[in-house]
C-alpha cells in the first residue's frame, strides 16, 4: 500500500485529493467524451466509404447516373458540388478516378453519380459497361472545395459548363430549386451536338418553374438549320447574355481547354479573379504541347520508373504518373486527380518531371523534393519512393 504521509506536507494536497473523489462521483467522464466526438468525426469524415450500387439509370446513348447506397450506417453530409473519388478494380488493376455528386445534399439516401463515355475512358467505360445492380465499391469519403459558400458568393450566381462539367452544377441547381432559393443562378451549358446535352428536360423544366433561373445552351458543332446558340463560350458570347459582368460569381467546370479559356474571358471583361471558382474534368489533352515541356522527349517513348522497395516499370511519356502507378499494381492514395488534395504526393529522389501549371504543390513539397503524382510526367528515367 502506497505511503501518502510524503504528499500530506504538500499544500493543498487534502482539497485536491478530495475535488478528485468528487470528481469521480459527480463529474462526467470526459474519456467517454473523447470516444463519442471521435465516433461522431468518423460519421461524418469517415476514411472509407462502402457502397452498394441500388440503381443505374440511363440518361442517354453515352450517360448514366449510377445511384450507389450505404449498407450499414448513413451516408456523410456534402455540399453540393463536391465529389467523391471511387474506387474499382479492373483485371486486376485497383484505381480510382473523382466523380461528382449529381444529385442534390438534401437527399440523404443516396449519392448519384453521372458518367458520361470518353474515348479511351479506362475507369469511365468501365463502369458504363461492366457495373450492375448490387455491386459493391469503395470510396472516400465527400471532398472538394468547388461548391457554393453563403459568407462570400453572394446572390448572382453563373455557371459554365461544358460536357460532363454539368454534373457538380446540377446538384448545386436542384439543391437551391428544392429549398426555393432567391438566388439568381444563369447556367450556360456547352455540348458539341444537341444530343450531348445532359439533364436536358430537367433543366427546362426547373426554367419553367423558378423564375429566378435561366438555362442557356451552346452548340459547338452544330448541325444545319440548328436555331439555337452556336459556338464556344466567348467574351462577346458573356457580354451579350449576362448584365453587371464584374458583380457575379462563376462557376466553370468541364475539360481542361474549355475552363482555362473561358477563365481568361471572364478576366478580360474585368472579373476579378477571386469571384471565379473553377474545376476541371479530365486529364490535360496532349500535355506534350504545354509551355515548358522539353521538345527532346516525344510521345511514344517510354521511361523507366523505379519504386524504391517495390518494383520497376516502363511508363508512357505523356501519362500522368498516377495512372502509370495504377497499372503497374503500385496503390498510392488519391483524391482529386487535379493536383490539389496531396494525398497522391511521392518523393523524387532521380530524374525529372513536368508539372501542370495549375498543379497546388506545397511550398514544403518542393521544398523537400515531393511531386503530386497525379499532375507530374515524366520526361526521363525517375525513381521514387512512397
Amino acid at each position: 500500500m502506497r505511503d501518502e504521509s510524503f504528499f500530506t506536507q504538500i499544500e493543498g494536497y487534502t482539497e485536491v485529493k478530495q475535488d478528485i473523489l468528487s470528481s469521480r462521483k459527480y463529474g462526467i467522464d470526459m474519456s467517454r467524451q473523447s470516444f463519442l466526438a471521435s465516433e461522431l468525426i468518423n460519421r461524418l469524415h469517415p476514411k472509407k466509404l462502402v457502397l452498394k450500387v441500388s440503381q443505374v439509370i440511363d440518361e442517354m446513348d453515352s450517360v448514366r447516373t449510377i445511384r450507389l447506397v450505404r449498407d450499414k450506417g448513413h451516408l456523410p453530409p456534402f455540399e453540393a458540388g463536391q465529389y467523391i473519388n471511387l474506387s474499382v478494380n479492373i483485371d486486376g488493376v485497383v484505381t480510382s478516378r473523382p466523380y461528382s455528386m449529381s444529385s442534390a445534399p438534401s437527399q440523404t439516401a443516396y449519392y448519384d453519380i453521372t458518367v458520361k463515355r470518353t474515348d479511351g475512358g479506362f475507369v469511365s467505360n468501365y463502369l458504363l459497361d461492366c457495373l450492375r445492380v448490387g455491386e459493391v465499391l469503395s470510396s472516400t469519403a465527400p471532398a472538394g472545395e468547388f461548391h457554393y459558400n453563403p459568407l462570400f458568393h453572394g446572390d448572382d450566381l453563373v455557371m459554365l459548363a461544358g460536357g460532363s462539367g454539368v454534373t457538380p452544377m446540377m446538384s448545386m441547381i436542384r439543391q437551391f430549386a428544392s429549398f426555393g432559393s432567391n438566388k439568381n443562378i444563369h447556367l450556360i451549358y456547352i455540348c458539341r451536338t444537341p444530343e450531348e446535352v445532359i439533364f436536358h428536360k430537367e433543366l427546362e423544366r426547373i426554367e419553367r418553374e423558378f423564375d429566378k433561373f435561366r438555362y442557356t445552351v451552346v452548340i459547338s458543332r452544330p448541325k444545319e438549320n440548328y436555331e439555337g446558340i452556336t459556338g464556344h463560350i466567348t467574351s462577346e458570347l458573356l457580354a451579350s447574355l449576362l448584365q453587371n459582368i464584374t458583380d457575379k460569381t462563376y462557376y466553370i467546370c468541364g475539360p481542361t481547354g474549355m475552363c482555362d479559356a473561358a477563365k481568361n474571358d471572364l478576366l478580360s471583361l474585368g472579373v476579378r479573379p477571386g469571384k471565379i471558382r473553377q474545376e476541371n474534368f479530365g486529364e490535360s489533352a496532349d500535355v506534350t504541347t504545354k509551355p515548358g515541356w522539353p521538345e527532346s522527349v516525344k510521345t511514344g517513348s517510354t521511361v523507366r520508373v523505379k519504386v524504391v522497395g517495390s518494383t520497376t516499370f516502363d511508363a508512357p511519356v505523356g501519362e500522368p504518373l498516377l495512372n502509370s502507378l495504377d497499372r503497374a499494381g503500385v496503390s498510392v492514395p488519391s483524391s482529386c486527380h487535379s493536383g490539389e488534395c496531396s494525398l497522391c504526393r511521392v518523393k523524387l529522389l532521380q530524374g525529372t518531371v513536368f508539372h501542370l501549371a495549375d498543379s497546388k504543390e506545397r511550398v514544403s513539397d518542393k521544398k523537400y523534393g515531393y511531386i503530386h503524382s497525379c499532375s507530374s510526367y515524366p520526361t526521363g528515367d525517375i525513381e521514387i519512393e512512397i
